[in-house]
């Protein structure tokens, strides 16, 4: 069994990382002005925090690993709870690759001969992670504590850095900001992506001490834990550094530290970055064949991917992420993989919001060790709001929706052929 601590820490090393490093240099194209840069912020990580508290019911009913798709099988039936895991397997694949992509993006920075390398690197990185998992799954644990701590230290660290630091001031040309609906498509999807991770203990609700209500508020506490360290890196961010500054820079933190204290303190955030995601990595090789194993134990997959080794990781799972993860990888190019992520995040909170209402009215009386806050007003405002989002992220970015429906419409053979294979027409009376 895995650790309460561990809980937490799977939440809290799953949302700091890329996004936090790298997407205010994208937020600075449109939003220059320091009040709104951050006023966003705050309102994302507020609605975040509403979205934690709804879905966390669902974690608290269902101690079983798996994911959102464990979380919701019982309130969609057989063949969309088969999309929503399946759906949740794709972003984690999308994810492993778009952050493998980019650790080899930041080495370049400090031994820029690794530049030349980039795609085979990346997938060298991404093989490594996935080959870790034969080291078991207390082995990946214990790393991934030991890393979530380094992370809020390291967050922790820069923002005292910024705000103790000489106030700069300096003119910098402002560049035009992306125009429209594209600039604002990206703000959104900035932040989106910086908050995500907030269930990430759900994956592992199985093997937690505690059961599913000690699950469940660990989701809490360490998404709360996330939002007080990022609105305090944000607004120090914004108030001691020109934002026009930032318009554009890959690594915005590092740029901002640059001129803030001195170009050893940029070093340092790509020392930083580098290590945030390769600890993403392990993390990420944990979480997404945790998916595919609760589908097939369900019949909904592959048996060689229900069957767990000896030292606790279903290992055919970890080999398929691995190959759609490399398959994306080679595919590339960060704007197109953050939409692609985004995209299958804001359906997964859709389901997940609706998830509660439904199960709500089907399974009234089941016992439920952490409720809803403010049900049921939150749980359709959370519903609205990302249904909104989803519609906004397909509107201003129609290519990346159109790539993201047809990975999500190969679920439709997919399922058809597991259940002829597997007689789920004999099980459709069953329960899930």
């Amino acid at each position: 069994m895995l650790s309460g601590s561990f809980a937490v820490a799977a939440v809290l090393g799953t949302m700091v990382g890329l996004g936090v490093l790298r997407t205010p240099g994208e937020i600075a194209t449109v939003v220059t002005d320091p009040w709104l840069f951050t006023g966003l912020w705050i309102a994302g990580g507020l609605f975040v925090l509403m979205s934690v508290g709804v879905a966390a019911e669902l974690v608290g009913m269902t101690p079983r690993s798996g994911g959102i798709y464990v979380l919701v099988r019982h309130a969609y039936g057989r063949y969309p709870g088969f999309v929503i895991g399946w759906t949740d397997w794709l972003s984690f694949c999308a994810i492993i690759a778009l952050k493998a992509t980019v650790v080899v993006e930041y080495l370049a920075l400090l031994v820029p001969s690794v530049g030349a390398y980039q795609t085979p690197l990346a997938i060298g990185v991404t093989t490594l992670f996935a080959a870790l998992q034969l080291c078991g799954v207390r082995f990946g644990a214990s790393l991934h504590k030991a890393a979530a701590a380094l992370m809020a230290l390291t967050v922790i660290g820069f923002t005292a850095a910024l705000l103790f630091a000489e106030p700069v001031a300096v003119t910098v040309p402002l560049d035009t900001p992306r125009p429209g609906l594209a600039g604002w498509g990206l703000v959104a999807a900035a932040i989106i992506f910086t908050y995500d991770g907030w269930l990430g203990a759900c994956y592992f609700g199985g093997e937690i001490k505690g059961g599913g209500g000690a699950v469940a508020r660990s989701c809490v506490r360490g998404a709360a834990a996330v939002f007080v360290l990022y609105i305090a890196l944000m607004a120090a961010l914004a108030f001691s550094i020109p934002m026009a500054a930032l318009v554009g820079e890959d690594l915005a933190l590092a740029s901002a530290l640059e001129l803030a204290i001195s170009p050893a303190a940029a070093l340092l955030v790509v020392g930083a970055a580098v290590f945030i995601l390769l600890a993403h990595q392990n993390l990420h090789f944990m979480s997404a064949p945790r998916v595919l194993y609760a589908l097939s134990v369900d019949r909904l997959g592959a048996n060689r991917a229900a069957r767990v080794s000896g030292r606790g990781n279903p290992m055919f799972a970890v080999l398929l992420t691995w190959l759609v993860s490399v398959s994306l990888i080679l595919v590339g190019g960060f704007e197109f993989l953050l939409y692609l992520c985004v995209f299958f995040f804001v359906i997964l909170y859709v389901g997940l919001a609706a998830g509660v209402a439904i199960l709500r009215r089907k399974r009234p009386q089941e016992e439920r060790p952490f409720r809803a806050w403010g049900h049921p007003a939150s749980t359709i405002l959370c519903i609205v709001g990302w249904s909104g989002v989803t519609l906004f992220q397909a509107w201003s970015e129609p290519e990346t929706a159109g790539y993201a429906v047809l990975m999500l419409a190969v679920s439709l053979p997919a399922y058809l052929w597991l259940k002829r294979r597997r007689g789920l027409d004999r099980l459709a009376s069953e329960p899930l």
